[in-house]
C-alpha cells in the first residue's frame, strides 16, 4: 500500500527564459543552524537537518512548530540529491517514514521548478514513481476504478500515519498525522487515494525497476523484493504470453512437418504362407526402393486367421548394392477364450516394427518366420492355465493361414513428436508455476488474502 500526500496548487510554469528559483537560507530557531529551502516560494514546512525541528516558513518570522531529535540514520537517497527519471531532472527535498498497521514504507518528495512535485516511494526495496492527479478516476464497479482505458482493481483499505519526517514539504506535515487510504492496482500501476476529512487526493504510482533508481539517484540495491509490491508486474507474465505464441507457432510447425514429411502410406510387400507343421520358413520380398537420403522404415505383418498362437518374425533389409543389412524382430500373438467372467481376448493379430535411419537405395526384405500353436497340437485342449478349452487350429490347411507384409518409409516416430511437445511445453509450464506463485504472494498482501481455513 503506497499512499501519497495531497497535491498543492502549483503556480503556472515559469517562462523558458526565467531562471530557476534559487535556494533560500534561513536560521533554525531550535539550534541556530542554517537551513536551505530548495523550493523557495512553494515550501510550507521544512525539517532542520541538524536537530530535526519542524519549521513553519510561511511568514518572515520562522516559527518552530515542533522540536525532536532525529536519529542519525543515512537515507537511501540523501536530501539534495539530484537525478534524472523519466527524462526530467528531480531533486529530493523531503523524506517521510509512514506506516499502516505496523507496515512501514518511505516516501521521498521530488521537486523540479518547471514540473512541480513527484513522489518516490520505497517499500522493502521496491520503488514507485507517484504523480498527483488533477482529476478523479471513474468508478467502474464495486471494486474497480478506471483511468482512461485502464482498469484498476481494489487491493487494500486502511489508515496511514506519519512516523518520521525530514526536509521540506508543500503542506503542514506533522508526526502522527493520519489519513484514510485505499489502493486499486493493475500490473505496473496503482491508484492511491487519501482522505483526511478536508479533501480527497489521488496519486498514480508507477512501478519502477530498482536499477533505474540506482542509476538515477545512486540508491543502494536491496535485491529481490518479496513479497511483491501490490502493483509489481510478474516477471513471468510477459514471458508466458511470448512463450504461448512461440509454442503455438512451434506446434503448428510440428503438425505441418508431420503431415508433409511424415512419409508415404503403406505399400504391400508380399504374402507369406504359414506351414502347418510349424517349421521355420524364409521368404525374400522386394525389390523395395528408398529415395530419401535417410528414412525411417516401418514394417507391418498382419495374420488375419491367427488365434491362440503366435508368429515369430525376423526381418533383414539387405542393400542390393552394398549388402548392408538392417535387422529387426517382431511377433504377432493372439489369444481368446471364455471363463466365469465371460469371453476374453489378448494380444493382436498384427505386428509393427521400425528401423531408423535407413539410407537411400534398393533393398530386399528377407523374412524368417515360424507359426506356433499355443497347445502344440491341432484341435482343442483343456490343459491350458485357465482351465477351459482353447481352439489352436489356426494353422490347419482348411484355414490357409497367410502373413500379409506391408512397408512404408519416411515416417516420423510418434515418441519423437511427443518428446518435442514436452520440451516445448516444459519451460512454459515452469514459468506458469512461478507466475502463479508470484501472484499468490502478491495478493496475499491484499484485502482478499485468506485469513484462515474457516474462512
Amino acid at each position: 500500500m503506497l499512499p501519497d500526500a495531497p497535491r498543492p496548487d502549483l503556480p503556472a510554469p515559469a517562462p523558458a527564459l526565467m531562471p530557476a528559483p534559487a535556494t533560500h537560507p534561513l536560521t533554525c530557531p531550535g539550534c541556530g543552524g542554517t537551513v536551505e529551502i530548495r523550493a523557495a516560494g512553494y515550501t510550507v514546512h521544512v525539517a532542520c537537518q541538524y536537530c530535526g525541528s519542524i519549521l513553519d516558513v510561511t511568514n518572515p518570522q520562522v516559527k518552530l512548530v515542533t522540536q525532536y531529535q532525529e536519529a542519525n540514520t543515512a537515507l537511501d537517497i540523501p536530501l539534495g540529491t539530484r537525478g534524472t527519471l523519466r527524462g526530467v531532472e528531480w531533486e529530493a527535498i523531503g523524506w517521510l517514514r509512514r506506516s499502516q498497521d505496523g507496515y512501514p514504507w518511505e516516501e521521498y518528495l521530488l521537486f523540479n521548478p518547471y514540473h512541480g512535485y513527484r513522489w518516490l516511494v520505497n517499500v522493502r526495496g521496491g520503488w514507485s514513481f507517484g504523480t498527483m492527479l488533477t482529476r478523479t478516476p471513474e468508478w467502474r464497479t464495486y471494486d474497480a476504478y478506471g483511468l482512461d482505458s485502464s482498469y484498476y482493481h481494489r487491493f487494500f483499505y486502511g489508515d496511514a500515519q506519519v512516523d518520521d519526517v525530514l526536509g521540506e514539504f508543500y503542506w503542514r506535515v506533522a508526526v502522527g498525522e493520519t489519513v484514510k487510504t485505499a489502493d486499486w492496482v493493475r500490473p505496473g500501476e496503482m491508484l492511491s487515494r487519501e482522505e483526511d476529512g478536508h479533501e480527497v487526493s489521488w496519486t498514480l504510482n508507477e512501478w519502477v525497476p530498482e536499477k533505474e533508481i540506482t542509476r538515477a539517484f545512486g540508491a543502494p540495491s536491496s535485491g529481490m523484493v518479496w513479497p511483491p509490491l501490490p502493483h509489481q508486474p510478474s516477471p513471468w507474465g510477459g514471458w508466458l504470453k511470448a512463450g504461448a505464441k512461440i509454442g503455438g507457432v512451434a506446434l503448428a510447425f510440428l503438425l505441418l512437418f508431420s503431415m508433409f514429411f511424415g512419409g508415404t502410406g503403406w505399400s504391400a510387400a508380399g504374402s507369406l504362407a504359414v506351414a502347418q507343421d510349424g517349421h521355420e520358413q524364409t521368404a525374400t520380398l522386394g525389390p523395395i526402393t528408398f529415395r530419401n537420403r535417410y528414412q525411417r522404415v516401418e514394417i507391418r505383418a498382419d495374420v488375419p486367421s491367427l488365434e491362440n498362437g503366435w508368429v515369430d518374425l525376423d526381418y533383414s533389409l539387405v542393400d542390393r548394392k552394398t549388402q548392408q543389412v538392417y535387422e529387426a524382430y517382431g511377433a504377432a500373438e493372439r489369444y481368446s477364450g471364455s471363463d466365469s467372467d465371460g469371453p476374453w481376448t489378448e494380444g493382436s493379430r498384427d505386428s509393427d516394427i521400425s528401423i531408423a535411419s535407413v539410407p537411400a537405395g534398393t533393398y530386399d526384405l528377407v523374412v524368417e518366420y515360424k507359426g506356433n500353436r499355443w497347445t502344440g497340437s491341432s484341435g482343442f485342449s483343456s490343459s491350458d492355465p485357465y482351465g477351459q478349452e482353447i481352439s489352436s487350429g489356426w494353422m490347419d490347411a482348411a484355414n490357409a493361414p497367410k502373413i500379409e507384409v506391408e512397408v512404408r518409409q519416411g515416417t516420423l516416430f510418434g515418441s519423437n513428436i511427443l518428446i518435442a511437445l514436452i520440451l516445448l511445453a516444459a519451460p512454459w509450464l515452469i514459468a506458469l508455476a512461478l507466475h502463479l506463485s508470484f501472484e499468490k504472494a502478491r495478493t496475499g498482501e491484499s484485502d482478499y488474502a485468506p485469513t484462515g481455513d474457516d474462512d
